[in-house]
């Protein structure tokens, strides 16, 4: 059995703290004189612009609860000593409305956010440095099986060991199903515009006759990809029937572990999923990554001024 091994990352230190500059209210030269009423306004037009926290309500928008960006994300807060701060629970779906709403206003927001996804090339956002390294360095997404399956299924075993792709090759299909097509057409559409790579994957593989695979995956947009991508080639080359079971991140490794399902490609590690890991890693395989260098953390707009978590915490 693959284990991962957590103990291969480099971790490495961003370090960025933005000044916050507090201007005084003045009086003008030249013998003229100021009332103390124009002294306030002076003062409330030139005093300190509020702190980020201030400008978006003390609010993190994050996603689902069962998430493990939203575990590591608590974890930011506590690292930080972001006491005021709330984070938000909801979907991806909620999370990427409530983007779009505050950057055609071009308002502040801070959001977690996770590569590949389609909102980094529809939006200017940037990633706010993590000194501390809350969320850890860049992760990889796996692919997980139960035991047994290259007994039962060797050739969707073999497929599936084989299958990797690229963060430019996922966002291809990311961004078609964005902008309105279909899970299922884009990933037809991929298929045909890359034959090369289906052949790469599906090499000395022997199609079956409607041999039944279940793939468990999470709702998010990356993962409906590559299951979608994965379940068309599998169906269409290599003849499997195959179902998928979307389920939160929890049930998806118990589903897996417990041989309800029998793979996933939504495994997220070393960080996101460790609690997972740790706790399945004897009852499931690790087939390796089928995408490396993804990343998770705090995201914002471009325009937003900062850089840092730690531009977070509130001046005293």
């Amino acid at each position: 059995m693959k284990k991962f091994n957590f103990g291969t990352k480099k971790w490495f230190g961003m370090t960025s703290l933005a000044a916050v500059l507090v201007l005084g209210a003045c009086s003008s030269g030249g013998g003229s004189t100021t009332t103390g009423t124009d002294a306030a306004n002076n003062s409330d037009s030139t005093s300190t612009q509020a702190s980020i926290g201030a400008q978006v309500d003390h609010k993190i928008i994050g996603i689902d609860p069962g998430a493990g960006i939203m575990t590591a994300t608590q974890k930011a807060i506590d690292d930080y000593g972001l006491s005021d701060w709330n984070l938000i629970e909801g979907s991806g779906a909620a999370m990427t409305a409530t983007l779009d709403k505050a950057i055609k206003k071009e308002e502040p927001i801070i959001i977690t956010g996770w590569t590949p996804h389609w909102m980094f090339a529809k939006y200017d956002l940037k990633y706010l440095e993590d000194p501390k390294k809350s969320y850890g360095d860049a992760e990889e997404i796996h692919t997980i099986a139960r035991l047994g399956l290259q007994e039962d299924h060797p050739e969707a075993y073999q497929f599936l060991t084989n299958f990797e792709w690229t963060e430019e090759e996922m966002g291809e299909m990311m961004i078609a199903i964005q902008d309105g097509t279909s899970a299922e057409q884009a990933a037809a559409d991929f298929v045909e515009a890359h034959p090369e790579r289906v052949a790469e994957w599906t090499n000395g593989i022997t199609p079956v006759d409607g041999e039944t695979i279940t793939l468990a995956f999470v709702a998010w947009d990356s993962e409906i990809a590559s299951t979608n991508l994965v379940k068309y080639i599998m169906q269409e080359e290599l003849g499997f029937t195959v179902k998928d079971l979307q389920v939160d991140a929890g049930p998806m490794w118990l589903g897996v572990a417990q041989g309800d399902a029998d793979a996933s490609l939504a495994a997220w590690l070393p960080l996101t999923h460790a609690d997972y890991w740790n706790q399945y890693q004897d009852k499931i395989e690790d087939l390796g990554a089928n995408m490396k260098g993804v990343k998770t953390g705090l995201v914002v707009p471009a325009y937003v001024d900062a850089n840092s978590i730690e531009d977070l915490v509130d001046s005293k």
